[in-house]
C-alpha cells in the first residue's frame, strides 16, 4: 500500500527503516507524548517487526507507514491508521524533530483521512493527544477535525494516569472540506 502527496510518499514499513525510525524513536523529547519509548533498539526492532505483521493480515485493520520525503528519499516519521467496528478509525503520527514544523504531519494525516474514507470506506476517523501536546493538537485542527473533549485519566502508563484530547471527523464533512 502507498499513499503520495505533493511533497511525500507513504509507505509500508520495512526491515530497513529501522535505524531511521530508531532516530526518532529512541529520542526523549518524541516520546514524552506517546504511550512508548523512548525505545530501546529491540524495541523498535519489535514495532517494525510487528508493522510487518500487519501487512499479512486478513483481513487489515491496522496499517503503520513510513512517512518518506519525495524530494530526498530520506524517512521523515511514520503514520498509521487503525481500523475498529462501526467503520471508524484512528490515526497517528509520529515524526524526526528534524521534521517538525514544516506541515509534513498535517500532509500525511490528510492523506491518512483520504485513505480511511475512499478506500477503506469509513464513517468517523479520531485521533488523540496529551493535552500537553499543542503541536499535535493543531495537526488535527488544520486537517479539519473537531475537538470533542477532554478524557480525564482514561489511559495508564509508566504508572500513572494520563488524559487526552479527542478529536473526529466524519466522512460527510471530509467530502465537503477543501483542506
Amino acid at each position: 500500500m502507498r499513499l503520495e502527496t505533493t511533497r511525500l510518499m507513504i509507505r509500508e514499513l520495512t526491515a530497513e527503516d529501522a535505524a531511521d525510525v530508531h532516530e526518532y524513536a529512541s529520542n526523549a523529547d518524541v516520546a514524552r507524548y506517546m504511550i512508548w519509548g523512548p525505545n530501546t533498539e529491540e524495541e523498535t526492532a519489535q514495532f517494525i517487526d510487528r508493522a510487518i505483521e500487519m501487512q499479512r493480515q486478513q483481513p487489515r485493520t491496522g496499517y503503520e507507514m513510513a512517512v518518506v520525503s519525495k524530494e530526498n528519499g530520506k524517512l521523515l516519521g511514520g503514520c498509521g491508521i487503525y481500523i475498529y467496528a462501526h467503520l471508524q478509525g484512528e490515526i497517528g503520527y509520529c515524526f524526526n524533530p528534524l521534521y517538525w514544523g514544516q506541515g509534513f504531519a498535517s500532509e500525511a494525516a490528510k492523506a491518512l483521512l483520504q485513505f480511511g474514507f475512499k478506500d477503506l470506506g469509513l464513517h468517523r476517523i479520531y485521533a488523540t493527544c496529551r493535552p500537553e501536546n499543542k503541536g499535535s493538537a493543531k495537526v488535527m485542527e488544520k486537517i479539519g477535525m473537531t475537538y470533542e473533549g477532554h478524557l480525564r485519566g482514561h489511559m495508564r502508563h509508566k504508572d500513572r494516569w494520563l488524559d487526552s484530547f479527542q478529536y473526529s471527523i466524519l466522512e460527510h464533512e471530509f467530502s465537503g472540506k477543501v483542506l
